[in-house]
């Protein structure tokens, strides 16, 4: 029998060497230390922010809680200015991060608010 010609030729596969990136410990954890900052002072002012809430709700009566909703989302919408304000560097965090910081500054809001309301 006559043998078949291989009309693919064989080629070198080319090597392939991961490199990782450059890691800068010291950069990572400074930002996670100023991170974490942010983080204390937005969960302090939440708190402050539920207080309120609920005040806004007990003298607002049914209307109330559109009051406090309002209030508190309009002070997510400044919060990034309150923060320059207060001596943090905003634009060193992600976008992701502060994401995260406002979604904690609403619902810790509205579990302090809640608990506040609640009758005895």
């Amino acid at each position: 029998m006559a043998k078949k010609k291989r009309r693919i030729i064989e080629e070198k596969e080319e090597e392939y060497q991961y490199v990782p990136p450059e890691f800068d410990e010291r950069e990572f954890i400074l930002k996670d230390i100023y991170g974490t900052k942010v983080l204390f002072v937005i969960t302090a002012l939440a708190v402050v922010m539920g207080i309120i809430g609920a005040v806004l709700c007990k003298v607002g009566g049914d209307s109330g809680w559109y009051a406090a909703t309002a209030v508190s989302f309009l002070f997510v919408l400044g919060m990034k200015k309150l923060l320059m304000l207060i001596g943090f560097r905003v634009d060193l965090l992600e976008l992701k991060t502060m994401l995260m910081n406002y979604l904690l500054f609403l619902m810790l809001a509205l579990g302090v608010c809640i608990v506040l309301i609640q009758p005895y």
